[in-house]
């Protein structure tokens, strides 16, 4: 006779928050019941070992997952522990009741390796989320054990009887509801297997029951009147034989891999399989720069790969993919909490059994142990990156363009990083050869006052770097969207050091001594030629005696008032916002420049107004390009200087 009974839940009006609210996806409940299948295989396979239950020979286990799309089914079978009446009295119908944790207190005592994975026995109730009715049908490895058939339909009313499964195990039946059909459909739960199942312990298997209907049926061979010969007949059933022997031979495959490569030992595996893991995982065929394999037991359990992948994008753009799971058991993409925020950019796998997951799995609790998790990553990033400055200096020269970002937002954010990549930190200079900070201001101790001179753009800035080379000075490329954080950051660790750009300021060594009357006497006067004739009211006007004398004019930028300026770009503001003008730029003119001498001594000559412009544009030229009108100006205005040469 079926039992019957009310389900015991442990809190008023907790079923419908399960239904509803338990996971923020409902395709989790694929990964929930596919977990429970391999819990019980797994069980199993523990008892196995202590001599608890006779394993026999050649058995093989495995979860098998199917959908029926006319009868709008999904179905999940396990050749594991099964369960009894009792258990499923006992483990179901008390909801909240952790089947795992009971087995994992019952045989503490007898550990092996090989981790259960539920501990929160909620997890078969996420089938309510997507189904109107669900069904088990159970047998317990037990000798003598009966099977029960258990069915529910989305109340707190159930019905258990015996049942007719005859083999071992435990076979769940979701009847979807109208909302979710999705769940029937072959390629939707494929989708979703790979999501969530991909290393899961045990081999999971997966089939469309309609399909294989189809197939079968088309199987049947057809009635012919003609009747082969002895020997062909013969010669026909050899061919179908051996053709069935090595379909069965290959058998259907797999959808998961069960030894992913973190659960190896690093000495275990070759770089061909870390990139062919990198491939097949993040579907990126480019091949990683290199790798970190984490493989800690103590004081917690967690293995993984971390890839510094290529990068060929701008810095905001790269976005990283670093899957954390539990026991095999994908959990979520970059959580903040596990994986230092600037290691977000990495692309990578973490298996750490010991997280403390909440009953969804999709968040953490118990904050001390976690950070303990994310401290020791930091840390073997950072011994990675050291070791290799330090033993592989080529290689890590080679990926410094690649890795810099990284590591840049990584001392930016995390203060015990940046203590431990303070040393190796480096910087290309002028001549294309790596240096250190320390380095750099040893080498121009008597020029560069402390100063470290960078530069951001090679061509606007070249005519800079030109003149940095005659009085061999170096600079530093810094090119990064990072680099401009990066160098706020860098003067706070470093009080007594000031950056600039190349373009920030003419130091002594580029110019001759200009007495104070002569400075004030030549500004004064070809300031109001210069604001008349570019019409620059604001123009902020300075001269020089450089020493190269073919230069007529350069810009200048103000490091502060440009840095200024860039912040409150960043925030939306405008210049006119700021009242800061162009970005605290100078215009330079030099004394000793034949063009800028016959501009202050040839007031009447009628050319003069446009030779003003003509150097006010050039030396804008050459720090940033022109806005299109400027541009058109100044292209007309050449092609006006060309023909007055030809006359």
């Amino acid at each position: 006779m079926a039992k019957q009974g009310n389900l015991s839940i442990n809190s008023e009006n907790i079923f419908p928050i399960i239904k509803k609210w338990l996971y923020s996806d409902h395709d989790i409940f694929i990964r929930e019941l596919v977990s429970n299948g391999c819990d019980a295989v797994t069980k199993l396979k523990k008892l196995s070992v202590m001599g608890e239950f006779d394993e026999p020979e050649g058995t093989k286990y495995r979860v098998d997952v199917s959908v029926n799309p006319e009868e709008k089914t999904i179905t999940f079978v396990d050749n594991g522990i099964g369960m009894t009446e009792e258990e499923v009295d006992e483990y179901i119908n008390q909801i909240a009741f952790s089947g795992a944790e009971a087995f994992l207190n019952q045989y503490k005592d007898k550990a092996s390796e090989e981790q259960i994975i539920g501990h929160f026995g909620l997890g078969f109730y996420s089938a309510y989320m997507v189904a109107d009715k669900v069904t088990i049908d159970s047998l317990s490895f037990k000798d003598g054990a009966v099977p029960v058939h258990w069915e529910c339909d989305g109340g707190t009313e159930f019905e258990m009887e015996e049942g007719d499964r005859t083999e071992r195990g435990t076979k769940i039946t979701l009847y979807l509801n109208e909302d979710s059909y999705e769940f029937c459909n072959e390629y939707r739960v494929r989708e979703v297997l790979e999501k969530y199942c991909s290393f899961m312990p045990v081999e999971i298997y997966f089939t469309n029951e309609t399909a294989e209907e189809e197939e079968a049926k088309e199987d049947i061979p057809e009635i012919v009147d003609e009747t082969p010969s002895e020997g062909e007949e013969t010669e026909l059933n050899d061919v179908e034989l051996d053709e069935e022997e090595e379909e069965e031979e290959k058998g259907p495959k797999p959808v998961n891999e069960i030894h992913p490569l973190w659960t190896k030992h690093p000495n275990d595996c070759t770089d061909e399989e870390y990139k062919e893991f990198y491939r097949n995982v993040f579907h990126d065929y480019k091949e990683p720069l290199f790798w970190i394999h984490l493989n800690m037991d103590y004081p917690f359990n967690l293995k993984g790969i971390l890839y510094f992948p290529k990068i060929n994008t701008k810095y905001d753009t790269i976005e990283g993919t670093i899957k954390l799971y539990n026991n095999q058991v994908f959990i979520a993409d970059n959580i903040k909490e596990v994986i230092p925020e600037y290691l977000l950019l990495l692309k990578g796998c973490i298996d750490c059994p010991d997280l403390p997951l909440n009953v969804s799995r999709s968040a953490l609790q118990n904050d001390g142990f976690v950070k303990k998790i994310s401290n020791y990553i930091t840390k073997k990033v950072a011994e990675k990156l050291s070791g290799m400055c330090k033993t592989d200096r080529e290689n890590y020269e080679k990926y410094w363009d690649d890795i810099s970002p990284f590591i840049k937002f990584g001392c930016i954010r995390d203060e015990k990083f940046s203590d431990r990549m303070k040393d190796y930190l480096i910087f290309k200079n002028m001549e294309g050869k790596f240096i250190t900070l320390p380095e750099y201001l040893e080498a121009g101790k008597e020029t560069y006052e402390n100063k470290v001179f960078y530069i951001t753009d090679e061509i606007a800035q070249s005519q800079y770097m030109n003149m940095f080379r005659e009085e061999s000075m170096d600079a530093v490329y810094l090119t990064d969207q990072i680099d401009s954080t990066f160098i706020t950051y860098l003067e706070q660790r470093n009080q007594d050091v000031q950056f600039m750009r190349i373009d920030a300021d003419l130091t002594g060594n580029f110019k001759e001594e200009l007495s104070e009357d002569e400075e004030k006497e030549f500004t004064e006067k070809l300031a109001e030629i210069f604001k008349k004739a570019t019409g620059e009211e604001n123009l902020i006007l300075k001269v020089e005696k450089l020493k190269n004398a073919e230069t007529p004019a350069m810009i200048t930028v103000s490091e502060q008032t440009r840095r200024m300026s860039e912040m409150m770009e960043m925030y939306g503001m405008s210049q006119s916002m700021t009242g800061m003008g162009t970005q605290g730029e100078t215009l330079v003119l030099n004394l000793n420049n034949d063009l800028v001498q016959y501009v202050l001594n040839h007031e009447e000559s009628e050319e003069r107004t446009m030779i003003c412009q003509q150097i006010y544009d050039l030396a804008r030229l050459s720090n940033h390009p022109l806005k299109p009108e400027e541009m058109t100006d100044f292209v007309a205005r050449s092609n006006k200087i060309l023909g007055i040469l030809m006359k």
